[in-house]
């Protein structure tokens, strides 16, 4: 899989740095090349042998160490790596790279790399949420690093919460993930809205719909794999945050319109593929609204309409929306797009076999502004979202 790519692996102190050795092994059994950089902490707790032995190559442990080869190690391995790997990595270290600070082997070869860099914290849970170390962390995101979030558990100093380092297996499919997918979306920002939202009644009951938001979540997790920075603003949904995404969570149409509107500034391309509800009921009742009589009526007001919105000052944005309907498809969809001022809308018939709320596949019409259509046949929402983004991309050209 990984046949031709040169892969440095950066090693921190820290108790993970044992499940690095897993995940050498795991890289040398997918054919790559791995070439290890251990900081004098790491070393403390696996030896530098270890690591030559799994990586079969010379491990660097000093900036100063006597070169095994005629040129400076670490300007070689940043000119060699395809992609550079630290895990795990400590608060030290994330700092120092924040801040530009070049101090040993491992961060004098990420300074003067241009490959692909991912980062797997590991750390004492009170640490790893520090706002010092939370701030390094955003900085890095925006100047192109990878993350990818460590587990919650219980960690080796007793604590229990969120700073163990990722598993060797997590890790190796995210490096897949990056050097095995086109990033024709570095530098660029996308935002997406997913799910359904859901309008109150009362402190019990409220009005939503069918949509699990899995078409969002898949559109916002191939766009962080290619890439983007990606805000995710998402209605209630179970699924789990894609890697490399920021999330956020809303629960009614007011509250999506409102981030949004705060978000869609720094977007070079917007996805609306959320099932946002078209109207609110007029008046929410503080209390639980007792059964009474055969009848409940419930006057209902109109939402603020997003998409609409976000269409009057497009500028140079890549809109595009999303629509479902059971009859009249096409004409719907076309009007959708003019009155809403759209590059292109992926439209779907909810009675279509294999389209629709909470299925892992879709079948759809994206239709441009000009009226053509592109016939989409029974994807799984995943393909979907690369066809989706590879359109978008056209239009941002």
């Amino acid at each position: 899989m990984f046949s031709n790519k040169n892969i440095v692996l950066g090693v921190c102190g820290g108790i993970a740095a044992y499940k690095a050795c897993e995940l050498t092994s795991r890289l040398k059994k997918q054919s790559a090349n791995v070439d290890v950089i251990m900081t004098k902490s790491a070393a403390e707790f696996v030896t530098s042998l270890t690591f030559q032995s799994l990586s079969l190559n010379q491990v660097v442990t000093d900036m100063f160490d006597k070169p095994k080869y005629w040129e400076i190690e670490h300007i070689s391995l940043a000119k060699k790596a395809d992609i550079i790997v630290i895990a795990p990595a400590t608060a030290n270290v994330i700092g120092k790279l924040a801040n530009g600070i070049a101090d040993d082997a491992l961060t004098t070869t990420v300074m003067a790399s241009k490959a692909l860099k991912l980062i797997a914290p590991a750390m004492n849970t009170n640490m790893y949420e520090n706002v010092i170390v939370q701030k390094n962390i955003e900085l890095l995101k925006q100047l192109g690093y990878h993350f990818i979030e460590p587990g919650e558990g219980r960690l080796a100093c007793g604590d229990i919460g969120k700073g163990k380092m990722a598993e060797p297996e997590a890790i190796e499919a995210r490096i897949k993930e990056l050097l095995l997918t086109n990033q024709d979306l570095q530098g660029k920002t996308v935002l997406v809205t997913a799910g359904p939202t859901r309008e109150a009644i009362d402190p019990v009951r409220f009005i939503t719909n069918h949509s699990t938001g899995k078409m969002g979540f898949a559109i916002a997790e191939k766009a962080a794999a290619r890439g983007a920075k990606v805000y995710l603003v998402s209605g209630p949904s179970n699924l789990a945050t894609p890697h490399g995404v920021d999330r956020f969570d809303v629960e009614s149409a007011v509250n999506m319109y409102e981030t949004v509107m705060k978000l869609k500034e720094n977007a070079d391309i917007i996805i609306k593929s959320a099932a946002v509800a078209d109207y609110r009921p007029a008046e929410q009742s503080s209390e639980k609204i007792k059964k009474s009589g055969d009848e409940l009526i419930i006057k209902l007001q109109k939402n603020p309409d997003i998409l609409q919105e976000l269409g009057k000052n497009k500028g140079n944005k890549v809109l595009i929306g999303f629509a479902m309907e059971t009859q009249n498809l096409i004409e719907n969809a076309r009007a959708k797009v003019a009155r809403k001022n759209l590059d292109f809308i992926v439209a779907n018939d909810l009675r279509t076999e294999g389209a629709g709320f909470a299925g892992d596949t879709n079948v759809v019409k994206i239709i441009d502004k000009d009226g053509s259509i592109v016939e989409v046949p029974l994807l799984r929402k995943s393909e979907l979202a690369d066809i989706i983004l590879d359109k978008a991309i056209s239009v941002m050209k």
